[in-house]
């Protein structure tokens, strides 16, 4: 799995920041059109899901990292589950995809990546269309009832990468994301995309200084394009 944070300390940022935003009284689509038409022929994702305790008023989806699978963030979520008992759990699982730094095998993955010393070259379309599948998510959520702002989405390393891509370019009105170990990306291009209200986001960006994955000067470059680039108000980062 890219990145690493231990399972415990994960649990306890996840938690810290839910509870930091009051999310827990606690997001449809691409604003590029030609991308829009494409959720239709895209395959459901599917998922891990801990049902709320009770009356289901809020929802989590988080996104795996690199060859795990939403099962890996399962015992994170039972975890959690009992202190917000209104929230669903949503932990889908990656497709199995050729990776060009697993010498091109399949493994399960998000996109494509190609190497991890730096993010020059990505994998814009399978980038793009991972945010449409997780924003098929969302808007099933909305579809059901569930408030935009009462979704919270986030994900770990290839899984921060994506739900951050996925946060700042959905037209839902998310009510936060959680970024762990990742990266920003597409930094040159998704100014160009961002939504109209992603710059009013709650972030909470997490990211350990002895990762010897995803480095630690990665999660502070992201966070600083964050908050200057993409003049995001409301970026909290924890090391």
């Amino acid at each position: 799995m890219i990145g690493w944070v231990p399972r415990s300390t994960t649990a306890i940022v996840v938690l810290t920041f839910l509870s930091l935003l009051g999310l827990l009284s606690y997001s449809k689509h691409f604003n590029i059109e030609p991308k829009i038409e494409r959720m239709a022929a895209l395959q459901a994702l599917k998922s891990v899901v801990v049902a709320p305790k009770a009356a289901h008023t809020s929802t989590v989806i988080f996104l795996h990292g690199l060859g795990d699978s939403g099962y890996g963030w399962e015992p994170v979520a039972d975890t959690l589950a009992p202190k917000f008992p209104n929230t669903k759990w949503i932990l889908p699982h990656a497709p199995s995809t050729p990776v060009t730094i697993n010498m091109g095998m399949k493994m399960p993955s998000w996109f494509d990546i190609m190497s991890l010393n730096d993010f020059d070259e990505e994998d814009e379309p399978g980038i793009i269309r991972a945010s449409l599948s997780i924003n098929q998510l969302i808007t099933a959520e909305v579809d059901g009832g569930i408030s935009a702002n009462n979704i919270i989405l986030g994900g770990f390393s290839q899984g921060c990468a994506l739900a951050v891509m996925t946060g700042l370019t959905t037209e839902r009105k998310l009510g936060g994301l959680v970024a762990l170990s990742g990266w920003l990306p597409l930094r040159r291009k998704i100014k160009a995309m961002m939504s109209d209200h992603a710059r009013n986001l709650p972030i909470f960006w997490g990211h350990g200084k002895r990762d010897q994955v995803v480095h630690y000067d990665f999660g502070v470059q992201s966070v600083n394009a964050l908050k200057d680039t993409l003049k995001i108000k409301d970026v909290t980062f924890n090391s």
